[in-house]
């Protein structure tokens, strides 16, 4: 007997999950199974979870293999049908512990092989799903799960459901324990972190969490968030960027466009200005602020002028770390109905603009650094990161997890030299 191997495809919180169902499968008794906690961003994120549950197959032709994960939750039958497949559990089912049961010494995948239910019906919040987790520098802490907002691009409200939040004491204790744990940096994650607390008593927003975590653990020396809705930023997220140097100065913006029209098919709540006028705001009040942003190339009906649009918002917003994502039509969004296609090698085109736009912003901010001195949390004994989340390599080794004041001295490639 085996214990069970897992393989994560996807986002950050599908690698947070993925810690959960180990402790949950270990304590269920699971054995000789192979888990795979799929994706579903993109019709290429679903192929490679077809692909990589059939190397597992080959690799183990003995155990079970289980999936799970978005692309589970969207398509179960799909998935079942799969030869190579024993059992398919849902996104919530995947964190209860009678799931896992089931699945232990016993299962024999005749009985209760698919077992996924409506995510849309959940709404009990993610409190279950609290235990942080990260390397030895840095640990991260969902606190929020689903999203209500329907993107016509995207899929992924359907394989989350609606948006949940987890209390700010659950979140507030689970810091603290992490930091007794000496954790450097907490980093606060979600599908939709922005819309965190609408579901709460009193409707509290994501800048009243960062502020209460802030006052209530003077202990925590680095607290970052994840990808945001910059349209959806809150006065007292703003005034935490002004006031509160413990909160890292860099940002992760759910920008995907830069021109209004493309924006409004999108069914986007921002517009081109918006975004600027937050970055420019956001810089106001912390200089040293940095964005990364993600960035889709050639949405259908997308022009050469549109296109252009997007570009300019590069450095428009000053942007510097760039997600770039060739537009992929996904069964089941609105935007896969739309019959005004862009042209594949165009799309292609398009998306290797953005990136060496992106480039550039990523040497520019890097030239910029030289001389100047940085606090770095170490991920390795010669490579940490800026408070900017900015990479730095260090010829002399420092030691893993702590803080360290470093002069820079140069940079290659991507990455600050000191």
């Amino acid at each position: 007997m085996n214990p069970p191997k897992f393989t994560t495809l996807g986002c950050r919180l599908n690698a947070y999950e993925t810690e959960a169902m180990k402790a949950l499968a270990e304590q269920a008794g699971v054995q000789d199974a192979v888990i795979v906690n799929t994706c579903a961003v993109t019709n290429e994120a679903v192929a490679k979870a077809r692909k990589e549950i059939r190397r597992l197959r080959r690799e183990n032709p003995n155990a079970k293999v289980i999936v799970t994960g978005c692309a589970a939750q969207i398509d179960p039958g799909s998935f079942a049908a799969m030869e190579e497949v024993d059992a398919v559990i849902g996104n919530t089912e995947k964190m209860a512990p009678e799931t896992w049961s089931k699945l232990g010494p016993d299962f024999i995948g005749e009985t209760e092989s698919v077992m996924v239910n409506d995510i849309m019906s959940v709404t009990e919040t993610a409190g279950h799903l609290i235990d942080g987790f990260g390397t030895r520098s840095r640990a991260y802490v969902q606190v929020q799960n689903g999203c209500d907002h329907r993107c016509t691009f995207c899929i992924i409200p359907y394989g989350r459901g609606n948006s949940r939040s987890v209390p700010a004491g659950v979140v507030v204790d689970q810091i603290k324990r992490l930091v007794q744990q000496g954790y450097n940096e907490v980093v606060l994650t979600g599908v939709d972190l922005t819309s965190w607390g609408a579901d709460l008593p009193g409707t509290p927003r994501l800048g009243d969490l960062v502020m209460r975590i802030l006052r209530l653990i003077p202990d925590l020396p680095r607290l970052r968030i994840s990808s945001i809705d910059s349209i959806e930023a809150d006065d007292n997220l703003m005034l935490a960027i002004a006031s509160e140097p413990r909160l890292m100065p860099h940002l992760h913006l759910s920008l995907q466009h830069g021109d209004d029209l493309i924006l409004k098919r999108m069914k986007r709540r921002h517009l081109r200005d918006d975004a600027i006028r937050f970055c420019q705001e956001a810089r106001k009040l912390r200089p040293d602020m940095t964005f990364g942003a993600d960035i889709i190339a050639g949405f259908p009906t997308e022009t050469d002028a549109q296109f252009e649009n997007s570009l300019k918002l590069v450095t428009d917003c000053d942007l510097t770390w760039l997600h770039v994502f060739p537009y992929s039509a996904r069964p089941g969004t609105p935007a896969a109905k739309i019959p005004s296609k862009v042209n594949g090698a165009t799309i292609k085109d398009r998306a290797a603009r953005l990136r060496a736009a992106g480039d550039e912003q990523v040497q520019r901010h890097l030239a910029a650094q030289t001389g100047q001195t940085h606090k770095v949390l170490m991920e390795a004994p010669d490579m940490g990161r800026t408070e900017q989340f900015t990479e730095v390599t260090f010829g002399m080794q420092q030691p893993v997890g702590q803080i360290v004041t470093a002069r820079i001295t140069g940079h290659r490639g991507t990455q600050l030299e000191a």
